[in-house]
């Protein structure tokens, strides 16, 4: 029983100078963006707004590499060797920049698929994991079947991983889209490639889907969802009240919840320094890749 106090004492005691610190930064860097002139802001790049801060950018380019913030989960040796491998699968194969809601176009080593590989066209629907363990889930209907292929993000037998149109959605999962009409998951297996100018700030899609009739796969009604439109017809009153029973306003000021899911800023500026200049020239490469490319490949005509 001391023992678990003494445990939870020191959670909060470490959680607190956490959060002091991330205040005071916060109060500290005040003044310098006050000083800035509204001349001065268009100036930055659109994308790459927070290229001073490598930690800013790369914890939402390259989420893979900051460790499960469970401590039961930690080892600092073995992270630190898997970062290492990371690099060496990227300096292999061009990982893009890609989020949930993107669409990709992943090509995959297959024995058994007529000239040994296989490729499949969809939208992201889950991007999670850390280390070797990340791994994202693609969906596409074809023939009027909704088909998903989860990738490990680093698995060797991927050959390539093209994005045909980088954009974000209003929410962090899209697992909804299995209950939502097929026009909203259903993309061409030909799609051209959507290119970006370089310097662009990546796409939101605000896109709100239309779900199907009940039953569903999930209570969709109890979690705050952005990207769906009518939930509220397909509900009963019995649903609405449920709902309400079963509301969580209190966690977002649960500070050791939050704590718990974020890894501290020291250990990931660690991170980002061990693996910066690698990462940053994988990025120039890529964008020296995408000049020499043309923004789409005419099709041949029929005639």
């Amino acid at each position: 029983m001391a023992l678990a106090i003494r445990r939870t004492t020191t959670d909060l005691f470490t959680a607190a100078k956490w959060f002091a610190r991330r205040d005071c930064r916060f109060l500290s860097s005040l003044p310098e963006k006050a000083e800035e002139t509204a001349e001065e802001a268009p100036k930055r790049p659109g994308r790459r707004s927070s290229s001073r801060n490598p930690a800013l950018e790369f914890r939402h380019v390259y989420p893979e590499f900051l460790p499960d913030p469970n401590p039961k989960w930690r080892n600092s040796l073995r992270e630190k060797l898997e970062r290492a491998d990371m690099l060496k699968r990227r300096n292999q194969i061009d990982i893009p920049e890609f989020y949930v809601g993107s669409i990709l176009a992943v090509t995959i080593a297959d024995p058994h698929a007529q000239g040994k590989i296989n490729r499949f066209v969809g939208i992201c629907i889950e991007r999670k994991g850390c280390g070797l363990r990340a791994e994202f889930i693609l969906r596409n209907v074809i023939d009027h079947q909704g088909i998903e292929v989860r990738y490990e993000l680093y698995d060797p037998t991927i050959q390539r991983i093209q994005v045909l149109r980088l954009e974000k959605r209003l929410d962090d999962k899209l697992y909804y889209l299995r209950d939502a009409l097929p026009e909203y998951s259903t993309f061409p297996v030909d799609m051209d490639p959507e290119i970006l100018p370089e310097g662009t700030p990546v796409p939101l899609n605000p896109v709100q889907v239309k779900l199907k009739p009940r039953p569903w796969l999930e209570r969709w009604e109890r979690q705050e969802l952005k990207g769906v439109s009518n939930i509220e017809e397909h509900l009963k009153e019995k649903d609405r009240v449920r709902r309400e029973l079963r509301k969580t306003p209190w966690e977002k000021y649960d500070l050791m919840k939050q704590y718990r899911k974020t890894i501290p800023e020291e250990d990931q500026n660690e991170i980002w320094g061990e693996v910066y200049n690698q990462l940053h020239q994988l990025q120039i490469t890529r964008k020296k890749t995408y000049r020499k490319r043309t923004l789409s490949t005419p099709k041949p005509q029929l005639g």
